[in-house]
């Protein structure tokens, strides 16, 4: 390959906007369904180099055959293009199956559920011949300030560790050269789910131990063990390093300790700020040569084709990259244009997307998982599930009458026919009167709550004041849901408060005075369905909280895996979280018992975990099985506890089941004083139940143990 291709294979090019004439497009994002490729708009942008990728077109099979082909024709060598898309809760193409978001999705603690989910995704998006998904998202969210908390499986890095696996496990398949498995790109990386003050892109201050024990830790599974084949580098630094510029964690932690196989692609505009945001760059081609040589193999959009590949082709002729460098970066997008069979058979069967797109078993799988991400928080009295024969029930508040989707999923609509008004009314029986208020008029929503026998609230967040670049100050419910919330309540008639919103919110009144509360996130397109259902008793919550709920913006951060050496008292009240992570109720009751503990039984064995199972209760239901650890005495300090393993099982009434989890040795892994992993002897112990406040506890000793894996 000449100097001139091998920088066109690192650079991404817009479909809509450099392919395709203006009248083509949808929008500047997504070609129209009959879109015609115009060869002499690719002549002009690409001329006979080729390209590394092609993203924001979400073409039909038809176009993306056409500009395949001419890629391909047009290229010296033959060279396919990548094509890149969104799919963190489905393809975001319109008219494709949108799943709930990520927080619900981990809300499941469903490993099978978010393979699955992967699963649909990529066969969505390779029928139309996309190759590659920028998902899941695998930060480790701690500041519920921070607006992409929705993106994230939670606070915990086994939870998301072992959710983000399995997602990547379903997307990539066991083979990429098929018709329905796509490239997976966790992202961000890394720690952009700690930023300063919560705000999106802001710095993160954490030193090596933190960074590697927590944040980096979500991602090693989808890398080591899920063989992700794409990487995205973050936007923001790490204790003054921008992730973009540093070699140690994208050369030394990712490629070298990992042995991350693919390429590493920047965040939309992350090489640019290095530039003019963090300056560490003085001018944009030092910046580009800055990233190549940090370990960063294709630009996102960062500067113009020219000054982007101008950079590389003048940074290797000047020394400033050296031709290793380069051609380590190029073999890693070829390799995953290899392994996706890109160069033996480049076209999609263009019949195929009929029958991939919002597939009956797709539109099915989203209905599931919204059921099981059903987050029960409180149940006063029993007041839930409600009778379907009541005489009367209110429906109010802004997020009563739509379901809520939340960020990217722009290419889908929210409408009223798929929330939980609209279901409500389909599930109740025939002589049930549903009355409505939107809320935006306290007095009109006081005299609807005052004729009914049952309030259920619709209330939370919604995209713009949630989402990507939609931080908030304050988490508590925005405009004057408060103030309805309390006007209503203040009637006497019981209230079910049903949250749908992006981030954990600061509730402590309703916490306090409002009998029940559900917990639903944005539960997709069957959202309002499952809601329903959930509410009248066809559905047993059974979804478990993912970061904890914090009762004021005061306490934070708040999150369950902190030091023993943390303060416990304000002068103004304590530290506690209004809702402890893992915790949600169930229309039933478990209970715990025969906890045993089985120490290795040779070094570098599992320590065996085992305890009974029982549902007490009236009721089938799931419980979710979580398993937290301490370790005693350690060479440096330990959380207070560490989730290190979940089981959600499925019981009927008076059933029990002997659940055993195998703790591995290396999950018992410190970062020592000497920067190394270590498994430690000494005393441990383990905790199990229904939530981070598991109580059912029991100690082992480690005394042979076997150093972790570098």
């Amino acid at each position: 390959m000449t100097l001139e291709e091998k920088a066109r294979q690192l650079d991404m090019y817009s479909g809509c906007s450099e392919l395709l004439d203006a009248n083509q497009g949808i929008d500047h994002t997504h070609a129209k369904p009959a879109a015609v490729f115009d060869p002499r708009r690719a002549e002009k942008a690409l001329g006979t180099l080729g390209v590394g990728s092609i993203h924001d077109l979400y073409p039909s099979p038809q176009l993306y055959n056409r500009i395949q082909a001419w890629v391909i024709k047009s290229t010296r060598l033959g060279i396919p293009a990548l094509f890149i898309e969104e799919g963190l809760h489905g393809y975001m193409a319109y008219n494709e199956t949108v799943f709930p978001q990520s927080v619900n999705l981990a809300s499941t603690w469903n490993t099978n559920l978010a393979r699955e989910t992967g699963a649909a995704i990529a066969a969505e998006a390779r029928a139309d011949g996309v190759d590659m998904i920028l998902a899941p998202v695998l930060d480790i969210a701690r500041d519920p300030r921070w607006g992409r908390v929705e993106e994230d499986f939670g606070e915990d890095p086994y939870l998301s560790g072992q959710m983000g696996l399995a997602y990547v496990e379903g997307m990539q398949g066991d083979s990429f050269d098929t018709d329905h498995t796509c490239i997976a790109e966790p992202k961000h990386f890394a720690a952009l789910g700690s930023p300063e003050s919560g705000l999106n892109t802001s710095p993160v201050h954490a030193g090596e131990r933190e960074v590697r024990s927590i944040m980096l830790k979500s991602f090693e599974p989808a890398v080591r063990e899920g063989h992700a084949m794409g990487i995205m580098a973050a936007y923001n630094d790490i204790d003054g390093i921008p992730c973009t510029a540093n070699p140690w964690l994208l050369n030394t932690v990712l490629k070298g300790e990992w042995g991350f196989q693919g390429f590493v692609l920047s965040d939309l505009g992350a090489i640019r700020r290095l530039y003019d945001v963090h300056h560490v760059a003085a001018s944009p081609a030092e910046a580009v040569c800055l990233a190549i040589n940090s370990g960063v193999n294709m630009q996102f959009y960062d500067f113009d084709h020219a000054t982007f590949q101008n950079a590389i082709i003048d940074g290797v002729k000047s020394g400033k990259i050296s031709s290793a460098t380069l051609d380590e970066a190029v073999s890693r997008v070829q390799r995953v244009k290899f392994l996706l069979g890109l160069f033996d058979h480049p076209f999609v069967d263009e019949s195929l997307d009929q029958c991939a797109r919002r597939s009956p078993e797709h539109l099915a799988l989203s209905l599931e998982v919204a059921r099981q991400s059903m987050c029960l928080l409180k149940n006063q009295d029993h007041l839930l599930p409600l009778k379907k024969d009541l005489a009367c029930v209110a429906v109010i508040g802004p997020n009563a009458n739509i379901d809520r989707l939340g960020d990217y999923a722009d290419a889908a609509r929210e409408s009223p026919q798929e929330g939980m008004l609209e279901q409500i009314k389909k599930l109740v029986s025939p002589q049930t009167k549903i009355l409505y208020a939107d809320g935006s008029d306290i007095a009109a929503a006081v005299a609807q709550a005052r004729k009914a026998r049952v309030v259920i609230m619709g209330l939370g967040e919604w995209h713009g004041i949630s989402g990507e670049g939609f931080d908030r100050s304050h988490f508590g419910l925005p405009g004057n849901q408060e103030a309805t919330l309390k006007a209503v309540v203040g009637t006497g008639i019981p209230v079910v408060l049903v949250l749908q919103n992006g981030r954990a919110l600061a509730i402590p009144w309703a916490a306090a005075h409002v009998p029940a509360i559900l917990e639903a996130w944005y539960p997709g397109e069957f959202g309002g369905r499952a809601v329903a259902e959930t509410l009248f008793g066809d559905n047993n919550p059974a979804g478990r909280l993912t970061v904890s709920f914090p009762k004021s913006m005061g306490q934070l951060p708040v999150y369950y895996n902190h030091s023993p050496s943390k303060g416990v008292r304000y002068v103004d009240g304590d530290d506690a979280p209004q809702f402890v992570f893992g915790s949600g109720l169930s229309y039933t009751t478990f209970k715990y018992d025969h906890l045993t503990v089985t120490p290795p039984g040779r070094a570098g064995g599992d320590v065996l975990v085992s305890f009974d199972l029982s549902n007490v209760g009236k009721c089938p239901g799931d419980e979710v099985a979580q398993l937290y650890v301490r370790q005693m005495v350690a060479s440096v300090i330990t959380p207070v506890r560490a989730l290190k393993g979940f089981l959600r099982v499925h019981l009927q009434p008076g059933e029990s089941k002997h659940v055993t989890f195998h703790l591995k040795q290396a999950d018992l892994a410190v970062w020592d004083a000497r920067q190394e992993w270590k498994v430690e002897s000494g005393e441990y112990i383990v905790m199990v139940g229904g939530n981070s406040l598991a109580e059912l506890s029991a100690e082992f000793t480690l005394e042979k143990p076997q150093l972790a894996p570098e």
